[in-house]
């Protein structure tokens, strides 16, 4: 009999892997407003891989702000995608996010999920000027979105979008942003669920630990390049 499978993710990805779960996985469903702060977000995993009895643990997360970063398996084998954030999971691979990224570096990206838990610079315009008034929350929101030219709504074709790209458009029409709707894929999700678990993923046995380098590998220079060390963040 094989190893039985737990997945743990924040509210926004379960979403999109819940329809592909196998008869026999079992999901738990971690507050998506942890990811404000890594730290904490970090001993909410942990604890959450203590507690399951699963051989296999599969987290729906990336190295989210290196939150990963010292999760320790224990008992289990723990999979973890290998992308930066959830984006890179929603585009279905890390090298669409890295396209992505190289076409339009400033690119502010939305889902479904995302609009309706209100983690957005556009929600937090809303209680900005609830507490300090429109104009101070106006020059706030600008500045955030400083360095941004592009919304990317991300339409994983699991769900009627219409009420949430109309909140799309309007949202870069009001701060200026070029609006455009890009397909998403589930072919990571597919490959988190049922494998095969290949070099687009982490994956740590029983009492190894995730490291930093498992997500940011650092090539050794040559003797000719040679750098004092900084501190990379």
């Amino acid at each position: 009999m094989p190893p039985s499978r737990h997945v743990i993710a924040c509210a926004t990805v379960i979403e999109e892997m819940l329809p592909l779960v196998p008869p026999g996985v079992t999901c738990e469903t971690l507050d998506f407003g942890l990811h404000v702060d890594p730290a904490r977000l970090r001993r909410a995993l942990q604890e959450a891989i203590d507690r399951s009895e699963a051989g296999e643990v599969i987290l729906g997360y990336g190295a989210c702000s290196k939150a990963v970063i010292g999760l320790q398996a224990k008992r289990c084998t723990l999979v973890v995608p290998r992308v930066d954030d959830c984006i890179g999971i929603f585009l279905g691979s890390a090298a669409a996010y890295r396209q992505q990224a190289r076409k339009e570096p400033g690119t502010y990206y939305l889902t479904k999920g995302w609009i309706e838990v209100g983690d957005t610079p556009f929600a937090e315009y809303e209680r900005l000027s609830r507490q300090y008034g429109a104009e101070r929350a106006e020059r706030i929101i600008r500045q955030m979105l400083n360095h941004y030219t592009r919304l990317a709504l991300i339409n994983t074709g699991r769900h009627d979008l219409e009420r949430y790209r109309a909140y799309a458009r309007r949202t870069a029409e009001r701060f200026g942003l070029r609006f455009e709707e890009i397909p998403g894929s589930d072919a990571l999700i597919r490959r988190m669920l049922f494998g095969p678990w290949d070099g687009e993923f982490v994956v740590i046995p029983p009492g190894g630990t995730i490291r930093y380098e498992h997500f940011f590998p650092v090539e050794p220079a040559s003797d000719a390049e040679v750098l004092p060390h900084e501190d990379h963040r």
